[in-house]
């Protein structure tokens, strides 16, 4: 890999999106310059395995376009496209950009055009964002690592023998080496804050229905899934999320928008923060990921909040066995779409071992598993708000083990092995999704092998403003800007 140096704009890595769009719109950079530093890195930190796809043409004309407006215009495009020409990246998963393929990380799909762009697609374009690439995810984002048979192997930036998490391993790889400054990203179990914890960013997951997921799909797996990005910076997120949030046409669900932006500006009150720290299914916690949320704790009584260890009472075992048939019959669902669009049954080959097995599943799952599946996690919900009425914040870790080693969480193992080692990933992290509400990965926290190791936040449905300035608050306390893993020169072998 090519050393840092030689790249073209050296400062590039050291500017967040807001900074970048400011010295666009200064005519200190232009959008064509801030593109060809980006593809520079994309290239050069390649062995990473983080982009899936280019689409370096039509990205390169719209830098071109951007690159040859005056400074009026540029002014009058501040507010409208606040980050105009800052390059962009989509994870190759649930979103659809008019022209281009989004496989799911699967073979079966390796050949889906999409004929229009997604409601979330749309709101990048206007807020200016240039989409150059497509991130790498794990075959329909089934695992808490990013490997396929599609793509290969994610590396994480800080050791390249463990994983970048996932499913939006590709997204934080990405952000983590530098290539952007943030990234688009999903999770529907974890798959924003568990690779934004394993590569030392900031993840934010949106309450349910916050972000827009259609026009073809409302809401997925069972309203599991949300949208949004990984980060370096909070307020990257935050701006993110402003310019994106609100409903789509047929939506309905979701809560009010919020000005996020303004709630950052103002340091959160004096909030009650229960700590989890005990794994929810009752297995071993590693130290190091209890260290981190401890560690959390101990900065947030430094700045004025109440922190007490408590745990809400959950259904566990249901709450996962429903999550379970609901990412199934998701995934059949879409295996079903494209069945109909290309006129033919899907082959076992095409897909990963584990997945082909969880279609054949879904297959024999009732209406009734699937109505049940879906009270299981409204009643989590009802819970997670009852007990929310008590604190402010739950305060947890995001995974029960640091990054693991690839290979360990592979779609592509017998199920046997596979299942001692998935658990590990969304124990804290799925309960959210299930329930809906809103909940942030912060990066606080490097082991003693140098591995980062976020915390977890999460608040009542639709309170994204205290999760945001409770994180300003963090990032100011703790800066974390200047931890990068060291990219000059060749990766550590492997």
């Amino acid at each position: 890999m090519a050393p840092k140096a030689a790249l073209p704009l050296p400062e590039y890595e050291g500017f967040d999106a807001m900074e970048l769009a400011a010295h666009i719109r200064s005519g200190q950079l232009t959008p064509l310059e801030v593109l060809d530093a980006a593809m520079a890195r994309a290239d050069a930190r390649s062995q990473l395995n983080a982009v899936a796809m280019r689409h370096d043409e039509q990205a390169r004309e719209a830098a071109l376009q951007l690159s040859r407006m005056g400074q009026v215009e540029r002014n009058n495009l501040a507010d409208k496209a606040p980050l105009r020409g800052v390059p962009f990246a989509l994870k190759d998963l649930g979103v659809a950009m008019q022209g281009t393929i989004t496989t799911q990380g699967c073979a079966f799909f390796k050949d889906a055009v999409a004929s229009q762009d997604s409601t979330l697609v749309q709101r990048y374009r206007a807020a200016g964002l240039n989409i150059f690439a497509k991130t790498t995810t794990p075959e329909f984002g089934q695992t808490a690592t990013t490997e396929s048979r599609l793509f290969g192997l994610t590396r994480n930036p800080w050791n390249p023998a463990h994983s970048a998490g996932g499913s939006s391993g590709g997204a934080a790889a990405s952000v983590a080496a530098g290539i952007l400054p943030v990234a688009h990203a999903s999770d529907g179990g974890g798959s924003i804050r568990i690779p934004a914890s394993h590569c030392g960013l900031f993840g934010l997951k949106p309450s349910r229905g916050l972000v827009p997921m259609g026009p073809k799909l409302l809401e997925g797996w069972l309203g599991l899934s949300a949208q949004h990005v990984v980060s370096r910076s909070v307020r990257d997120s935050a701006l993110l999320l402003q310019l994106t949030q609100g409903p789509e046409a047929g939506s309905r669900t979701g809560p009010q928008p919020v000005a996020l932006m303004d709630a950052m500006a103002r340091p959160p009150r004096r909030l009650r923060i229960a700590l989890m720290e005990v794994n929810p299914f009752g297995e071993p916690l590693h130290p190091d990921c209890l260290d981190a949320a401890r560690a959390a704790a101990r900065l947030c009584e430094s700045l004025g909040h109440n922190v007490e260890i408590a745990m809400p009472q959950l259904a566990i075992g249901d709450m996962f066995t429903s999550m379970g048939v609901a990412t199934a019959v998701g995934m059949l669902a879409t295996v079903s779409t494209r069945e109909k669009e290309l006129g033919r049954a899907a082959r076992e080959d095409e897909f990963e071992p584990l997945n082909w097995r969880s279609l054949q599943l879904a297959r024999s799952y009732s209406a009734e598993q699937v109505f049940i599946a879906r009270n299981v996690f409204d009643q989590a919900a009802r819970v997670l708000d009852l007990f929310l009425g008590k604190y402010d914040l739950i305060l947890s870790p995001v995974t029960a083990t640091p990054a693991p080693l690839l290979g360990a969480m592979s779609l592509d193992q017998p199920y046997e092995d596979f299942v001692k080692v998935a658990m590990t990933g969304p124990p804290f992290t799925a309960m959210f999704n299930m329930s809906g509400h809103p909940a942030m990965s912060v990066p606080l926290h490097w082991n003693a092998a140098g591995m980062p190791i976020g915390v977890q936040f999460a608040a009542p449905f639709g309170d994204e403003a205290t999760l945001l300035a409770l994180a300003t608050q963090l990032e100011q306390a703790a800066p974390w800007k200047d931890k990068r893993p060291v990219l000059q020169g060749s990766l550590r072998p492997f």
